[in-house]
């Protein structure tokens, strides 16, 4: 099945703004990719009015996405709820001015905060989700737009690590603006078989990022793509593909990834090579 692709500016910069989005937006689609995942790291950091008229003049898609930042939580012991909510919201307001079907992340406590969390515990905290995400998917699916909830590797969460932590916590909010987001690097880290994992996924994927198993290029690295692409096939996933990987040279995304070393010899190359490899196994 063929998909749009679309290519991270966290490849090359963090944060994205005004002044960065138009010449990144221009090198992506140089580079052939179709659309474009802009992280919001804060409200105000890029217009999404502009934003707008500049990925419509490229012929590029969009897809917003949320970063769990220091105090950004669903769950109260993590964070500021009330001000996460207002954070996602801004988010949504965001992709529905640029005409993007998904605002996707972490949607529950921030990046790198994890704790532990017995049956109890982790009953507590998948109820406080659900009770927090329910309005706000409500708002999500109002404007036009799917609110697509990203499970991480274990030592980024304690929350939702799998996807059938995800499907079980997230289930009563499906029909109503919530759905799943992907990523191949976590899906590695976290899935006995992780094509099976797509597949169990199934209907409720919002969206899917993809990188090489060490964070980089995709295509020479270990994980099976014919296994991968082919599980979305089964699933019936015929949205957008994002390529999201990070750049070093950001002190603070640097230690969020745990970037310790170059992935390419350029940004530019890894997004070339990735885009290339894509193609070539009939992905795009």
């Amino acid at each position: 099945m063929l998909r749009t692709i679309a290519v991270n500016t966290w490849v090359w910069t963090s944060p994205l703004t005004d002044a960065t989005l138009e010449p990144l937006a221009r090198k992506a689609a140089e580079l052939g990719y179709g659309a474009l995942e802009l992280p919001l790291e804060n409200p105000g950091d890029w217009d999404p009015a502009r934003a707008k008229d500049v990925l419509d003049g490229l012929g590029l898609r969009a897809v917003v996405i949320g970063a769990m930042g220091p105090g950004r939580s669903l769950i109260e012991r993590a964070g500021d709820v009330a001000a996460t909510g207002d954070y996602l919201l801004a988010c949504i307001r965001a992709a529905q001015t640029l005409g993007a079907e998904v605002v996707a992340g972490p949607f529950y406590a921030p990046t790198g905060v994890a704790w532990r969390l017995d049956a109890d515990e982790r009953a507590a905290v998948v109820a406080e989700l659900r009770t927090r995400l329910a309005p706000l998917g409500e708002a999500a699916a109002d404007a036009g737009v799917a609110l697509a909830v990203e499970p991480l590797n274990r030592y980024e969460t304690s929350v939702l690590n799998t996807v059938e932590q995800a499907m079980d916590a997230l289930g009563p909010l499906f029909d109503a603006g919530v759905g799943l987001a992907l990523d191949t690097y976590h899906l590695n880290i976290e899935e006995k078989r992780p094509a099976d994992a797509v597949r169990a996924a199934g209907r409720e994927i919002a969206h899917v990022q993809v990188c090489g198993s060490d964070r980089g290029a995709v295509g020479d690295d270990h994980t099976d793509w014919p296994a991968m692409l082919q599980a979305l096939d089964d699933a019936g996933y015929a949205g957008i593909l994002g390529l999201e990987s990070f750049t070093g040279e950001n002190a603070t995304i640097a230690v969020a990834a745990s970037v310790w070393r170059p992935l390419a010899a350029t940004q530019d190359e890894l997004a070339a090579r990735s885009i290339r490899a894509l193609r070539a196994l009939g992905a795009a």
